[in-house]
């Protein structure tokens, strides 16, 4: 079994590498892909249309089998600027029982607890495959995690079990709304604030859209599942913001709306989405056309990550739950790959070290019992893997 130093050691270098989203995350894997090279594994790298950015797609045992396992985790970090950090966020400090460093708990503490375990895996006589993912562009809408189902799918390879390590304190965690965020710009036709007819006001057009978003998010009350786990248990919008305008007699011809909406099922998605269009195209455009027949609304999909829905029978939450001891399955407030996971078949859970309180702050840090948890856990999925 892998040691907490042996896991120490690897989680410095994970944070040595600094995977802010807005940065090239291609030495980490890379780095990663050669360690799980020399233990046997057959790795693949899927770089992103830039050339810059890459996931990474490890087996260990048999290829081209259906029924494996993946432990998921991503690489890419959100940003230090503007923090205040007690420490350099890209080298590991220890205090306390404590290790500090940006990505320690998201989520490269789990991360490097499988690299750590990763020797023992590939000492195995596998009946299963045994897939190791890293993907980039998590923070930014899973933008990586996408792209990789959609590989996956195309290779027809679709493993059975996925354990997404996102920080959960070890706990189990079944189910977790979605995300879709999207940017909507309104080009009208700047003028005299004097004459408001003569010109299209990109600012009031904006107002109308939020105002029918924020009639949709009251009926997205009433369609909320009777059974739902979350709270607030319905689907939710929220607008983050709102820009326009120059000055107070302007009439401004631009205007930018940001929001997004957290469905807890895949039809609320749709509902909105296609309320949004019809008001759009019947009512909000053709009014800002009829003055000026160049008006346009464009939207612009920053992400739209499915949730992870909980269901009756699910072998990963199962798994888990024996390999760790604990009977009760959680949901969460935040959005991750796992709902992706799903999307290809498989059945999915989260479940890794650290708390996502400490997520995205100053001083992030994991605890080395956490980690050593994780190890115990990840330990007990080699049994699982010869049974």
């Amino acid at each position: 079994m892998a040691t907490l130093e042996q896991t120490r050691a690897i989680l410095a270098d994970l944070v040595a590498f600094p995977t802010v989203s807005s940065e090239s995350n291609l030495e980490l894997v890379v780095h990663v892909a050669a360690m799980l090279g020399e233990l046997g594994a057959r790795v693949d790298l899927f770089h992103d249309e830039t050339g810059h950015k890459a996931n990474l797609f490890a087996t260990f045992g048999p290829r081209n089998t259906d029924g494996g396992i993946v432990l998921s985790g991503h690489t890419d970090v959100v940003p230090v600027a503007g923090q205040d950090w007690s420490t350099d966020p890209f080298e590991l400090h220890e205090a306390e029982g404590r290790l500090f460093g940006r990505g320690t708990c998201d989520m490269k503490g789990f991360v490097a607890c499988v690299l750590a375990m990763a020797p023992t895996y590939a000492g195995l006589n596998l009946r299963r495959p045994l897939h190791i993912a890293l993907t980039h562009d998590e923070e930014v809408g899973c933008l990586g995690a996408q792209a990789l189902i959609r590989e996956l799918a195309a290779r027809d390879l679709r493993p059975a079990i996925a354990i997404v390590g996102e920080p959960t304190a070890m706990r189990i965690v079944e189910a977790h709304k979605g995300c879709c965020e999207y940017t909507v710009e309104f080009h009208g036709l700047e003028g005299h604030g004097s004459t408001p007819a003569a010109g299209v006001n990109a600012a009031g057009a904006a107002i109308r859209y939020a105002a029918r978003l924020m009639e949709l998010a009251e009926a997205l009350k009433a369609r909320a599942p009777s059974d739902s786990p979350f709270t607030p248990p319905e689907t939710t919008v929220n607008i983050g913001r709102i820009a326009a305008g120059h000055a107070h007699n302007v009439i401004p011809g631009h205007a930018e709306l940001c929001w997004e909406m957290r469905p807890v099922q895949a039809a609320d998605m749709s509902f909105v989405k296609d309320e949004m269009a019809r008001f759009v195209d019947d009512t909000l455009l053709p009014d800002m056309r009829a003055v000026h027949p160049d008006a346009s609304i464009v939207t612009h999909v920053i992400g739209e990550v499915a949730g992870l829905e909980p269901q009756a029978d699910n072998p990963a939450r199962d798994l888990i739950g024996d390999l760790t001891g604990r009977t009760a399955a959680e949901t969460a407030p935040f959005s991750t790959e796992a709902g992706l996971f799903q999307s290809l078949g498989c059945s999915a859970v989260l479940c890794g070290p650290g708390s996502i309180a400490q997520a995205h702050k100053p001083d992030e840090y994991i605890a080395i019992k956490q980690l050593g948890q994780c190890l115990d856990m990840l330990n007990g999925l080699a049994a699982a893997l010869t049974d």
